[in-house]
C-alpha cells in the first residue's frame, strides 16, 4: 500500500491532497468500472476491452454511449449508495470519465474498491472557489480572482477584480456553461440578476497570446509521462480545433509541462489529468482550469501518438506501466457539434440533415470518430475528427477547409 500524506478531509495546511492508496495491480481480465457513460467513458471503454479488461458503466440515464461499448450498464442516481455499492463490489477499480460526480457516495464506497483519481480530487476541481485556492495555496501562477457566496454583492466582487472580467459559477460549469463576460455597467446589472442565488467567483479577464493544454498520466507509484502541449481553438467557449504540436516558443511548452507535472504531484493524482492554461501576451504561463480525467484536448492521442490518453488512463489506474506518449505526425483534433446537422421544416414536423461524412472519410489522412448519441443539439458534442499533415499549419487549413465541407 502506497502511502500519500492527506490531511484531515482530504487536504493539508500545505494544499497537498493525500490519501493511503491501495497499489494493488489489475491485470487484463480485470474489472474496471467507469462512473459517467459520456464519450469519454465510451472510449475508455474501447481502449480497456482492446487490452483484455471488462468494463462496467454507471450511469443516470440509459443507453449512454459508454453503454454501447461496455460489457454492463448500470442506471441509477450517483447518490443510489446501494446500486453504487453493489456496482463498487463488482470492480477491481473504478475511475471517471468527467468530473462533476458527488463526492459523498464516493466517500462512501472507497474502502470497498479502488478509486482513481480519489474522491478528494474531484472534490477540488469541481469548484471553482476551491480550485482557485487550490492553485493559490500551492504557488501556481493563476488569474486574479474573488469570490461572492450565494446572495452576495457580485458588483462589489467585480470592482474588486476589475473590468473585464468574468462572472462563473462556483459549481459544475463546463463548456462555457454558467459564466458571461462583464465589460461595461449593464454587463455588472446583469451578472447580478443571473447569479444572485449562486456562488460565483469573478476572474480578471486574460489578454492571452493563446490557450494551451496539458494532458498527461501519473501512476500510484508516482510515474508521470506527459503527451505533447496542445494549442487550442474556441468557439463560443467550447473548443473547436486542437493543434498539436502548439505553435509556441520551446520555453513556453517547457514552462506548461513543468507547472502539470507540479500539479499532479501536489494533488496526488493517480490516472489522467488535463490541464488548461492561458499563455498571455508577454509569454507568462497562467492555470486555467484542471480536469481529473481524460480531456477532449487529448482526442488527437488516438490517431496521432504511440499510446492514446484512454490507454493511458487504464494504465495508471491499473498499476501498468505507462505507454510512450510520443506524437507520430502533427495533428488537428476538430470537434464535431450538434450544429454541424441541419434542419429543414417539412410540412408537419421539422427534421434535419446528416453531415457529409463522406467529404471526411474519401481524406486518407482524417479519421472520423463518431460517439454514438441520439439526437444532435446545438453545442452537444457528437463526434470529432483528426487530420494528419507533414505540420501544423498544413493540418490546421486542410481541418478548416473540411469542417466547412462537412
Amino acid at each position: 500500500m502506497e502511502e500519500i500524506s492527506r490531511g484531515a478531509n482530504g487536504e493539508s495546511a500545505e494544499g497537498k491532497i493525500t490519501v493511503s492508496v491501495p497499489a494493488r495491480t489489475v491485470l487484463p481480465g480485470g474489472t474496471i468500472g467507469v462512473l459517467g457513460g459520456g464519450q469519454l467513458g465510451r472510449m475508455l471503454s474501447q481502449a480497456a476491452t482492446r487490452l483484455g479488461y471488462r468494463v462496467h458503466i454507471f450511469e443516470p440515464q440509459a443507453n449512454c454511449p459508454a453503454g454501447a461499448v461496455s460489457h454492463k450498464e448500470v442506471n441509477a442516481a450517483y447518490e443510489d449508495l446501494a446500486a453504487l455499492t453493489d456496482f463498487a463490489r463488482e470492480c477491481d477499480v473504478i475511475t471517471y470519465e468527467f468530473e462533476n460526480i458527488p463526492a459523498a457516495p464516493l466517500r462512501a464506497i472507497e474502502h470497498l474498491t479502488q478509486l482513481y483519481p480519489h474522491w478528494s480530487v474531484l472534490e477540488t476541481t469541481q469548484n471553482r472557489s476551491r480550485e482557485k485556492n487550490w492553485l493559490k495555496l500551492n504557488g501556481f501562477a493563476h488569474a486574479r480572482f474573488a469570490e461572492v457566496a450565494a446572495g452576495g454583492n457580485i458588483a462589489a466582487g467585480i470592482q474588486e477584480v476589475g473590468v473585464p472580467c468574468v462572472v462563473k459559477t462556483a459549481d459544475f460549469g463546463y463548456d462555457g456553461k454558467g459564466q458571461v463576460k462583464v465589460q461595461s455597467e449593464a454587463d455588472i446589472a446583469k451578472a447580478q440578476k443571473a447569479f444572485a442565488a449562486q456562488a460565483c467567483v469573478i476572474e480578471q479577464w486574460i489578454d492571452f497570446s493563446c490557450e494551451v493544454s496539458v494532458v498527461m498520466a501519473r501512476t500510484a507509484k508516482g510515474e508521470i509521462q506527459v503527451f505533447p502541449i496542445v494549442e487550442n481553438i474556441h468557439t463560443n467557449h467550447i473548443l473547436d480545433f486542437s493543434i498539436v504540436p502548439a505553435r509556441v516558443a520551446p520555453e513556453v511548452a517547457a514552462a506548461a509541462e513543468k507547472i502539470a507535472r507540479l500539479i499532479a504531484e501536489k494533488i496526488g493524482l493517480v490516472g489522467v489529468m488535463g490541464v488548461e492554461l492561458f499563455v498571455t501576451k508577454a509569454g507568462e504561463v497562467l492555470v486555467n482550469e484542471l480536469a481529473p480525467r481524460t480531456h477532449n484536448s487529448g482526442h488527437y492521442t488516438i490517431d496521432a501518438c504511440v499510446t492514446s490518453q484512454f490507454e493511458q488512463q487504464v494504465r495508471a489506474i491499473c498499476g501498468l506501466p505507462l505507454g510512450d506518449p510520443r506524437l507520430i505526425s502533427p495533428v488537428v483534433m476538430v470537434n464535431i457539434l450538434g450544429d454541424a446537422w441541419t434542419a429543414r421544416s417539412g410540412a408537419t414536423q421539422i427534421a434535419t440533415t446528416e453531415p457529409r461524412w463522406e467529404v471526411l472519410l474519401a481524406d486518407p489522412a482524417v479519421r472520423l470518430h463518431l460517439y454514438g448519441k441520439g439526437e444532435p443539439r446545438p453545442g452537444r458534442k457528437m463526434g470529432h475528427f483528426t487530420v494528419t499533415a507533414a505540420d501544423p499549419d498544413t493540418a490546421l487549413s486542410r481541418a478548416r477547409k473540411l469542417k466547412a465541407q462537412m
